[in-house]
C-alpha cells in the first residue's frame, strides 16, 4: 500500500505520511508517570484523535491503556445513570480486547447489574486493584456530553476517587486524559446560571496541559523527509518546512493539507521536487476551499457578535489587544482556534485563517459596497512587467470613495473603511498574489498591507489621520518598515474623519524613500 497525506480521520503510520511527534509523546508520558489527570482541549482538526492514538500505542507496553471515545454513542445514553454506566463499562471492555483479552474478560465479569455511578466506582476500584499493570484511561470527544449533568457527575466521581487515592483510601486510574474542543470547565459553565459561582469545576484536580501540539518547522521536516525517501525525490526540506510553517503556524490539518494538495493535485501523475511556489499555489487552493474547519470558524464568528467584532479589531482595524485568557471573548476565540497569544498580544492563529476570515468579512460588507465592481476591474491595474500599478489602484479607490460615499456615510466609513479598501483590492490580486495584514504600533493605528504579486512586493499603509505630528512620525516608521522589506517605494491610504477634510493625493520623499498616498 502506497502512503499518502491524510486530512480526514485518524492518521496511522502504515498508511499515511506523518510528523514525528516523539518529543511530544515523551512530555505526555511524564504527566502520566506523575499520575496527573489532564484535559487535551484543542480546536477542531488539531490532531487530537491522532495524538491520543499515538499515546495509547506508545504506552501500551508499560501500562494497561483503556482508550475510548464518546463519538457516536448517542444522547439517550446520558439520560439515565444505569444506561450511561453500563455503556461506559462496555466501551472499556471493548477497548481492552485489543490490548489484553484476559483483563477485558475480567472487567466484563465485574459489570453485571450496574445501576448507578456509585456502583460504577466500585467496579473501577475492584478492576484497578487487581490489574496486572497501572491503568490509564483516555476518553476522546468529551464534548459530545456537553450540557449534561450526568457526565459531570461521572467526572466528579473520578475526581473523588483521585483524591481518595492520594490518601491511600481507594484504587483508581493512574492517569485520566480527557480530550475535546472544550475543556471540562467550559462544559460546566454551560450548565450554570449566570449568577452562580462559575469556576467550581468537578475537574479542578486536573493539571495544566502545556504540551505544544502544533508542528514546528523541524517536525514538519520529518514528514517531508519520509515523503522524499518514499518517492525517491530530493528537496530543500528546511526551506520548504519554514514556508509551510509561515502560512500555518504548524496547525496540523493545514500542514497536511498543503502537502496533500501538492502531492495529489499539483504533482498528481509524476512526483517532482517541490518548490516554494508549489507551497504558495497550494495555499491559494486551500483559501478557495470549503471544508468543515473553515465552516466552523465562520459559523462561530457569525454566531457571536462580540467575537466577530474583536476579530475585526485585530485583523482589519489593526488594534493591539493585550492577551488575557480570563477574558471570556478571548478565551472562546482561543478555544475555537481563531486567536493565539502572539509576541505583541492577541493575534489571529495563522495566515490561512486570516485570509479565510478576511474573505468572510469582505463577503459580508460587499452588499454595502456601492458599485465597487465599476471601479476595480483587474485588467486596468496590471502592468506589462506583470506587476501592479498601486498608485492607480489608490487613485481609483479615492475616486470610488468620493463618488459613492457622502458625508452621511461617515459613521459607516469610520467603522468599515479599511475593510472597504481590502475588499477593493481583493479581486485585483486574487488568483495570483497574497496580501498579508501586519499591525504596527502607533497613535494612528496603522495596519500595513504587504502584497506579493508574481515576483513583486508592495507595502500599503492604512492609517487614521491624527494630525501632522503623528503623520510625520508615521512616515518615519514606514521608512523603517520599507527598509526591512528592502523596498524604496511605499503607499498610504489615510482615512480622515475631520469635517473639513478633502479627497487628495500626496507625494512624499523621506529618507530616500518615495511614497504616494491618498486621503479619503
Amino acid at each position: 500500500m502506497k502512503k499518502r497525506f491524510n486530512t480526514t480521520g485518524v492518521c496511522v503510520s502504515r498508511k499515511h505520511y506523518m510528523v514525528d511527534i516523539t518529543s511530544k509523546l515523551k512530555e505526555i508520558e511524564k504527566l502520566i508517570e506523575n499520575e496527573f489527570y489532564f484535559t487535551i482541549n484543542r480546536p477542531r482538526q488539531y490532531g487530537k484523535t491522532t495524538t491520543l492514538n499515538l499515546i495509547a500505542n506508545y504506552l501500551k507496553q508499560k501500562y494497561l491503556v483503556i482508550d475510548i471515545s464518546f463519538e457516536g454513542i448517542g444522547d439517550s445514553v446520558f439520560e439515565k445513570e444505569k444506561s450511561f454506566c453500563n455503556k461506559f463499562l462496555k466501551l472499556m471492555v471493548n477497548s481492552l480486547k485489543f490490548n489484553d483479552k484476559k483483563e477485558s474478560e475480567r472487567l466484563n465479569n465485574l459489570t453485571d447489574d450496574i445501576n448507578d455511578i456509585q456502583e460504577l466506582s466500585e467496579v473501577i476500584t475492584s478492576f484497578v486493584e487487581n490489574a496486572n499493570k497501572d491503568v490509564v484511561l483516555i476518553i476522546d470527544e468529551v464534548d459530545k456530553s456537553s450540557d449534561n449533568q450526568l457526565f459531570l457527575s461521572f467526572i466528579g466521581m473520578l475526581r473523588n476517587k483521585y483524591l481518595l487515592r492520594e490518601v491511600e483510601k481507594d484504587y483508581t486510574f493512574k492517569s485520566v486524559i480527557l480530550a475535546g474542543v472544550y475543556d471540562v470547565k467550559s462544559l460546566k459553565l454551560k450548565l450554570r446560571s449566570q449568577d452562580e459561582a462559575k469556576y467550581n469545576s468537578p475537574w479542578n484536580i486536573a493539571t495544566d496541559f502545556n504540551v505544544d501540539m502544533s508542528f514546528s518547522p523541524i517536525e514538519i521536516g520529518t514528514m517531508l523527509k519520509e515523503y522524499c525517501d518514499d518517492n525517491n525525490v530530493s528537496m530543500n526540506i528546511k526551506k520548504l518546512s519554514k514556508e509551510i510553517y509561515f502560512f500555518t503556524e504548524g496547525y496540523p490539518f493545514l500542514v497536511s493539507r498543503i502537502c496533500q494538495i501538492i502531492d495529489e493535485r499539483i504533482y498528481e501523475s509524476v512526483k517532482k521536487t517541490w518548490s516554494i511556489n508549489d507551497i504558495q499555489k497550494s495555499v491559494k487552493m486551500i483559501n478557495e476551499e470549503v471544508n468543515t474547519l473553515f465552516e466552523s470558524i465562520v459559523k462561530n464568528l457569525e454566531n457571536n457578535d462580540d467575537l466577530y467584532e474583536l476579530t475585526k479589531r485585530i485583523l482589519i482595524d489593526g488594534e493591539q489587544i493585550v492577551f488575557n485568557p480570563l477574558d471570556p471573548i478571548i478565551s472562546i476565540g482561543v478555544t475555537y482556534g481563531i486567536f493565539k497569544k502572539g509576541d505583541d498580544g492577541l493575534e489571529i492563529t495563522n495566515k490561512i485563517f486570516e485570509e479565510i476570515i478576511y474573505n468572510y468579512m469582505i463577503s459580508k460588507i460587499r452588499t454595502s459596497a456601492k458599485n465597487m465592481s465599476l471601479y476595480n476591474i483587474k485588467s486596468n491595474f496590471i502592468e506589462p512587467s506583470g506587476g501592479l500599478n498601486i498608485q492607480k489602484i489608490l487613485q481609483r479607490f479615492m475616486q470610488f470613495m468620493k463618488e459613492q460615499y457622502s458625508s452621511k456615510d461617515e459613521e459607516f466609513i469610520e467603522h468599515h473603511g479599511r475593510l472597504l479598501f481590502l475588499a477593493f483590492i481583493k479581486p485585483i490580486i486574487s488568483g495570483v498574489g497574497f496580501d498579508f495584514k501586519e499591525v504596527q504600533v502607533s497613535e494612528e493605528k496603522r495596519l500595513d498591507v504587504v502584497i506579493t504579486y508574481n515576483n513583486f512586493k508592495y507595502i500599503i499603509e492604512m492609517k487614521i489621520w491624527r494630525g501632522a505630528k503623528y503623520h510625520k512620525e508615521g512616515i518615519n516608521q514606514l521608512c523603517d518598515y520599507l527598509d526591512i522589506h528592502s523596498l524604496d517605494k511605499g503607499y498610504l491610504v489615510i482615512f480622515n474623519f475631520n469635517k473639513n477634510k478633502e479627497f487628495k493625493e500626496e507625494k512624499i520623499n523621506a529618507q530616500g524613500k518615495d511614497m504616494f498616498g491618498v486621503y479619503v
